[in-house]
């Protein structure tokens, strides 16, 4: 609760009346909400942030499966080097990484392009998928697939119907880390943005430069609204599925 409270104050700051952000409010409003559906830089920050959210989760996700099953074809030093190279992004500084990204995507022209956001967060969130899905790999029994070989399945028809089911649940939760990876994802997206294209937490960062008024807690609310109701679709997924077994 300590640590969530602070998060939970920004909610009824985005339904204050006053022009600045004080605590508690001393009225009821819905102007900033208002303010920000019809300011095109507010709503182009958070569509751009859901579009590239969604295709990073795909790409991530077919990826990372992908390399968690591939390493644990090849256990030993193989794998282990395998795994320390794809998870680094997630030790390494996101300031060192975003310095070093813009580089790159200024001489490959990729700066404030869906490319460039698509490449530097699917690089951000595969971590994440080849951790959840090498864990469920670590548990999965090999016999089945060699079981479904044996029945006659190739081993492409035996991997979408036998290994795929078995790895769900970890494919499901590092999609859902994926997205909220790309959507939350603020320092390496300012030194990739332009004017042209901002997520909608570089957008937020950029208001606070200038102005801060509600909007701001009326655009963080929206974030914490999205990322809930992404942990709780996929909590409700995941036991619909156990039911159903």
């Amino acid at each position: 609760m300590w640590l969530v409270a602070p998060t939970l104050v920004v909610i009824p700051l985005s339904f204050n009346d006053q022009r600045s952000l004080s605590f508690p409010p001393k009225g009821f409003s819905l102007q900033w909400y208002a303010n920000f559906f019809t300011d095109s830089q507010w709503v182009g920050g958070l569509l751009n942030s859901v579009q590239i959210a969604i295709l990073v989760a795909v790409l991530a996700t077919v990826l990372g499966t992908l390399a968690a099953y591939g390493l644990a074809k090849v256990p030993g030093i193989r794998e282990n080097l395998g795994k320390n190279l794809l998870i680094a992004p997630m030790v390494i500084p996101a300031v060192i990484f975003g310095v070093g990204l813009y580089g790159l995507f200024l001489r490959l022209g990729l700066v404030g392009t869906l490319p460039g956001f698509l490449i530097a967060h699917t690089v951000l969130a595969l971590p994440y998928v080849v951790v959840t899905v090498g864990s469920v790999l670590a548990s999965f029994d090999r016999q089945l697939e060699q079981a479904a070989w044996i029945c006659g399945a190739n081993k492409t028809r035996a991997f979408l119907t036998v290994t795929i089911p078995a790895l769900l649940p970890g494919i499901l939760s590092g999609a859902f880390f994926a997205f909220i990876t790309s959507f939350d994802e603020v320092i390496v997206s300012m030194f990739i943005s332009s004017p042209y294209l901002q997520t909608l937490p570089v957008r937020m960062y950029s208001g606070m430069q200038r102005e801060v008024d509600p909007t701001l807690a009326a655009a963080a609310t929206l974030i914490m609204l999205t990322t809930t109701a992404a942990a709780v679709g996929g909590i409700i997924s995941q036991r619909l599925r156990r039911n159903q077994k």
